[in-house]
Parts: structure tokens; C-alpha cells; sequence
């Protein structure tokens, strides 16, 4: 029994790991198809979306009948636990991936940035790619590096957020109004989308120690 126990956490935590991959590949598809106005690569993101809230389901279900059938204690506690909050920030994720598509969707034939701030999208979005792919290694290694690491891309990303609200009230600024909110709301998503991954860093610095380290959200 305490074999196939062993063998349902580490079904959790790879599980973990492929939501992941899906919603990196999600936002590495999705920001590529805000910077060039692809819409059949942003209709592809979209789609994909239901597939990562379908295998985020399913983890918690496992992680709910595991705790129900095996009462853990101490670290195995702390992966179920961990699973069930990590999940819900990896759906969260993809749903901001599938916004940022939508945005691309919304704006086609057009880009969605204007002009002015086409560098700084493409700068925020290559940003959130490397976080992504950078969690997706702190759940398949556990390795407490990566999680300063993430925080750190996150506070670029939080830079680069700032900038965008800078731009937009400045006198200087002359988009129209649908430019404006389209600015607001891919800025805001590209920073949400950090803060999830920086949220899960600290919640697998948890699982590792056992207490919670300061590492922002």
C-alpha cells in the first residue's frame, strides 16, 4: 500500500509538471501571436486553454480522493496540499495566456500594440516565456534557485508594467481610446501571468521546507 501511495504523489507532482509545460507553450504562443497579429495561432491558445482547466480538474480531483483515502502527514501532507494551490495558479496562468490571446484575436488584422510600445510587449513577453519555462524546471527539480530567480524576472516584468501606465498617462500620449485599454489590460495580463509564477515559487519553497520563505506575489 504505501508503494502505491508513493506512486499516486509522484502521478501528483507529474502532473504538475506537464500543466506546466501546456501553459508554457500556451504563453510562448500566445505572446507571438500579440507581437505579430496571428490569428490562427492565437485561436489555437484559446482552444488550448479548456485542455490545461480539463488536466488541472483532474489533478485535483486525484489530490482530493488522496487525501481522503490516505490521511497524509508531513512532507507527503505538503505535496497534496501544494498541488491543490499550485494547480489553481497554473489554470489561472493559461486563462491569462488565452486573454492575451483574445486581445490578438480582437485587434486582427492589426497588432494590438501601438507602435510606441511594441518593444517594450515583446520585452515583457519574452520575460513571461522565461518564467514559465523556468517553473516548469522548479516543479520537475524542486531546485530553490530557480524560484529567487523567477522573482527576480518578476521584478523586470513589474518595471516594464510601470513604464506601460507611464506611457499611457503621459501628456505625450495620443492613442485613441481602444489603444489605451488594450495597453492597460495586455500590461496588466503579462504581469499577473509573473505573479502566479512567483506565488508557486513560494509555494514550492513551502514543500521544500516546510515553512513559508519571503518570496513575494
Amino acid at each position: 500500500m504505501r508503494e502505491v501511495f508513493q506512486q499516486e504523489l509522484q502521478d501528483v507532482q507529474d502532473r504538475l509538471v506537464e500543466i506546466s509545460r501546456r501553459v508554457e507553450q500556451s504563453i510562448t504562443r500566445a505572446t507571438r501571436a500579440f507581437s505579430e497579429g496571428d490569428v490562427q495561432l492565437a485561436e489555437g491558445v484559446i482552444a488550448a486553454d479548456a485542455e490545461i482547466d480539463e488536466l488541472a480538474l483532474a489533478l485535483d480531483d486525484l489530490a482530493i480522493d488522496i487525501l481522503a483515502r490516505q490521511s497524509p502527514v508531513a512532507r507527503d501532507l505538503r505535496i497534496v496540499v501544494s498541488a491543490l494551490r499550485i494547480s489553481a495558479s497554473l489554470e489561472r496562468m493559461g486563462d491569462i495566456a488565452s486573454h492575451i490571446a483574445q486581445l490578438a484575436r480582437l485587434r486582427f488584422p492589426d497588432r494590438v500594440a501601438p507602435s510606441g510600445l511594441r518593444e517594450t510587449f515583446k520585452r515583457m513577453g519574452e520575460l513571461d516565456v522565461q518564467i514559465a519555462g523556468m517553473l516548469v524546471q522548479l516543479l520537475e527539480t524542486e531546485d530553490g534557485d530557480l524560484a529567487e530567480q523567477i522573482r527576480n524576472e518578476d521584478d523586470k516584468i513589474d518595471d516594464l508594467h510601470l513604464s506601460v501606465f507611464d506611457q499611457v498617462l503621459g501628456a505625450s500620449w495620443d492613442g485613441v481610446a481602444a489603444e489605451t485599454v488594450d495597453a492597460t489590460l495586455a500590461s496588466r495580463y503579462h504581469e499577473r501571468f509573473a505573479d502566479h509564477a512567483v506565488s508557486i515559487a513560494k509555494k514550492m519553497q513551502y514543500l521544500a521546507s516546510g515553512t513559508w520563505a519571503p518570496v513575494d506575489a
